[in-house]
């Protein structure tokens, strides 16, 4: 598995609206995209710092991991995503290997465009790890 950079870190949060004016007029970033991800009933806004983009995900049903998050644990970072060089299907595949359980046996589509998959945090030090390439 090649990691290029940190893609983004993911923060979940109970709304987008009210969430921007700490990002925006106390952090000084600038959010960019906003999107809505239908098949994981997710809201999306994107900032940018530096090379890294922090991912503000807002729950678009009470059903989506991001509510169920929300609710067990509170808003804060949800989860860590790195950039791969080699293919996702490569590093799943390699993280598989490795005993790492998977929680997608394939990458699927995700917000910008991105083919994404996630390693399930009890085995990866807790931390829920989302692989992401263009």
């Amino acid at each position: 598995m090649k990691i290029s950079h940190i893609e983004h870190l993911g923060i979940a949060v109970k709304s987008i609206e009210a969430a921007l004016p700490y990002y925006e007029e106390v952090l000084g970033l600038k959010c960019y995209n906003i999107e809505v991800v239908e098949d994981q009933k997710v809201k999306t806004a994107f900032l940018k710092v530096g090379d890294t983009k922090l991912e503000l995900l807002e729950p678009t049903s009470e059903e989506s991991t991001i509510a169920k998050y929300i609710e067990k644990r509170g808003e804060g970072i949800h989860h860590m995503a790195f950039a791969i060089e080699d293919g996702v299907a490569n590093a799943l595949a390699f993280a598989e290997s490795k005993g790492i359980r998977l929680i997608d046996k394939a990458p699927r589509k995700g917000a910008e465009g991105l083919n994404i998959a996630f390693l399930h945090p009890k085995s990866t030090q807790g931390v829920l790890t989302e692989l992401c390439e263009k």
